[in-house]
């Protein structure tokens, strides 16, 4: 005689049980997901974003072609009603991302290193910084040299700032579309010292013989910080006039570029790299 099957009742419920959890299975699962993208949304909105470096300004801290991501909270100005997290100022040598101070230029992101605080005294010497009459060690700054490129060799404006020489200063002010630090810079000057004033932060980039950076547009209000870089998640091997191919095909061909060398020209010891 065959066997028989019987159910007994708690069997009958623990299967009901079961078919209704997985009736809810597919509504939880899209209701997981979308709570996933919301918040994935809103940490890279408002708490990270990653940028793509375009030029050498920040060598050889940062590469064209590095793509970090920047910690859009901790210098952000504190929001009281949620204490957890966490914030501070500006300190000197923080590498920063801002909106460049620039009326002709809206929306422009840009990073450099903050050099000089509210209150702080700077001049350079042929490329070294001052701050406060001391001379700082800036082991990642790259200085003028008299052999090489021409265009790392010694500029008197440039390397030996605030130099007034007002040819000099119109010159550097008006080739970079920022004629107005021509007249405003000559204000903030005291003993040869530029003075930087309140809210605000005098940034330049560590590349200083290829940086267009405060010594030609002036200061970077408080307000204009949006970040600081936190480490680097992907580097690929950029051309420098990467950044003047805006075209449509040219955007295209490089893409295309990227995928077949992804590998072989993607800078893996870069990977994670922090950036200090």
């Amino acid at each position: 005689m065959p066997d028989i099957a019987t159910t007994t009742p708690d069997e009958k419920a623990a299967s009901a049980s079961a078919e209704h959890e997985e009736k809810e299975t597919a509504l939880e699962s899209l209701s997981s997901i979308c709570t996933v993208l919301a918040v994935g949304l809103f940490v890279m909105t408002f708490v990270f974003q990653n940028f793509e470096i375009p030029s050498a300004s920040m060598e050889k801290t940062l590469l064209i072609g590095d793509h970090v991501l920047v910690d859009r909270v901790t210098l952000a100005p504190p929001s009281h009603w949620f204490p957890l997290m966490h914030y501070r100022d500006v300190r000197r040598g923080d590498v920063i991302v801002f909106l460049k101070p620039h009326p002709e230029t809206p929306d422009l992101y840009l990073v450099k290193r903050a050099i000089g605080l509210p209150g702080d005294h700077i001049h350079l010497e042929h490329g070294v910084v001052y701050i406060n009459g001391v001379a700082q060690n800036e082991p990642y700054a790259q200085q003028p040299r008299e052999d090489g490129n021409p265009e790392d060799s010694y500029i008197p404006y440039r390397d030996d700032f605030p130099r007034v020489d007002l040819q000099d200063l119109q010159a550097a002010s008006m080739e970079n579309h920022a004629a107005y630090w021509a007249v405003e810079l000559p204000s903030h000057i005291v003993d040869g010292d530029l003075v930087v004033p309140p809210d605000s932060v005098f940034a330049m980039g560590d590349n200083r013989t290829q940086s267009l950076d405060g010594r030609f547009w002036g200061f970077v209000p408080r307000e204009n910080i949006v970040g600081r870089p936190m480490f680097i998640y992907w580097s690929f091997e950029t051309p420098k006039d990467q950044i003047d191919k805006t075209g449509l095909g040219d955007r295209i061909a490089f893409i295309g570029h990227v995928l077949i060398h992804f590998f072989d020209q993607t800078r893996w010891n870069r990977t994670f790299h922090v950036v200090h």
